[in-house]
């Protein structure tokens, strides 16, 4: 039996149009028309459809023909063409993708709402009022700027696996400071373009729609970097010759690298950055307002003991707005009352080094790192994450701390043990100290 073919009766004012509204059976969709708004220029009537002539024509005057087309589907969806076969085209696509379910009329929307860059824009935005940390968002900026080079407002949905290895693997990219970028920042941007694909799709779900699919990223291996490290010896020492060269030109010199190297959950950007208001003595604590981690948006909090109390409080107290950490005046091109700067702490730490002889050790593998690496002796990994530096995960945090060399001692001494009275050899047990 013959398929029924179901259509609307055209009007004489309709007989531009081509499959006005419908569908055949058996589910294929025949929605949206094309046409074209030329008219005969001998007679002036409107151009018919001719699908076996594959154009638009005249009905009397049969050698008149549009040369522009139409495609009208539903009410959003208009659009113009030169070619006949560039209209039938597009259509027949629209409604292929009606018929597999993956239509989505965004994607044909002038203002592009699936467009990666307009996408970007608002997760950035949304990033900017959550995470703290002013260097976390710039990293953000960076690396959305660099797929927006590289993609533009490209349909998300139309970014395949391959074109994200292939922004992520890009052996001409360029650092800002002008270095090729190493695989610790590939895979920064690759945990960046996950966390937006993540919203992105957390996105459609909430809205009942699940035509964008989250993405497989490739893999990016790196080795982080060794700082160097010393002993506490070396380091009251090192102290000991900062608090001598600096004393005069700024007692707060001194005192911030000395903070430094006991709270060991601030990092010396996070130290300079701190104002007289986030220093409370009477409750005993500095508030890191803006932490590197940027996710905390209590920022965190350095417990202070009663020694340090003391020692702050007899520094004279500046107006609350101020930068704790700031220049005095007296000094030749430094203006009173501003900021240290970036490197301001590092410069003294390696004058005192240079003094003493230490070489190859900096300010932050020789505070946190080395204080991180003596408390092993008499704390355990999880009192000194929680109390200490402040690690989150393990991965760096293990390398400098190993967790289980006390362990690996234990094993060691009891495999020697086993081995002495397999000689049978006298063993000698001591009592423990009480």
């Amino acid at each position: 039996m013959a398929k029924k073919i179901i259509c609307q009766n055209l009007t004489q004012n309709t007989h531009h149009v081509y499959n006005a509204t419908h569908n055949f059976g058996g589910g294929i969709c025949m929605k949206g028309y094309m046409g074209t708004r030329e008219k005969c220029i001998i007679c002036g009537s409107r151009l018919v459809h001719d699908e076996r002539r594959k154009g638009c024509y005249c009905q009397k005057h049969t050698q008149c023909g549009a040369t522009s087309f139409y495609v009208k589907f539903g009410r959003d969806i208009y659009r113009r063409f030169q070619s006949y076969e560039a209209a039938t085209r597009f259509l027949n696509g629209i409604r292929f993708k009606t018929d597999e379910g993956t239509f989505d009329i965004r994607d044909y929307k002038k203002d592009n709402p699936l467009g990666f860059e307009n996408l970007s824009q608002k997760w950035l935005e949304i990033k900017a009022s959550s995470v703290k940390g002013r260097k976390t968002i710039q990293s953000y900026i960076n690396f959305m700027n660099r797929a927006i080079a590289k993609w533009g407002n490209r349909n998300i949905k139309t970014i395949s696996d391959g074109d994200i290895e292939d922004l992520l693997f890009d052996k001409d990219w360029i650092t800002p400071q002008g270095k090729i970028a190493s695989n610790k920042t590939r895979s920064n941007m690759k945990s960046c373009l996950h966390d937006f694909w993540s919203w992105v799709v957390r996105r459609e779900k909430k809205n009942n729609r699940k035509i964008v699919e989250m993405p497989e990223f490739p893999e990016i291996k790196y080795e982080l970097g060794w700082r160097n490290t010393t002993d506490m010896e070396t380091l009251e020492k090192i102290l000991d010759e900062i608090k001598r060269i600096s004393w005069d030109t700024n007692p707060k010199i001194w005192l911030g690298i000395k903070l430094l190297s006991t709270y060991i959950k601030i990092r010396p950007g996070e130290m300079r950055m701190v104002k007289e208001r986030e220093i409370n003595l009477e409750a005993g604590y500095i508030l890191i307002k803006e932490p590197k981690e940027g996710t905390n948006y209590e920022g965190k909090y350095a417990y202070l003991d009663e020694e340090d109390i003391e020692l702050i409080r007899s520094i004279p107290k500046g107006l609350p707005d101020m930068y704790f950490y700031r220049h005095q005046p007296g000094r030749k091109g430094i203006i009173a009352g501003s900021q240290f700067g970036p490197k301001y702490f590092k410069t003294w730490w390696d004058r005192a080094c240079k003094n003493l002889g230490v070489a190859s050790v900096g300010l932050y593998g020789g505070t946190k790192h080395t204080v991180a690496t003596a408390l092993g002796q008499l704390l355990s990994p999880e009192e000194i994450k929680r109390g200490g530096t402040g690690h989150s995960t393990n991965k760096a945090f293990d390398r400098y701390f190993q967790p289980q060399k006390r362990e690996h001692i234990q094993v060691i001494t009891a495999i020697k043990q086993l081995k002495k009275e397999a000689r049978g050899e006298v063993l000698e047990f001591k009592k423990e100290k009480r």
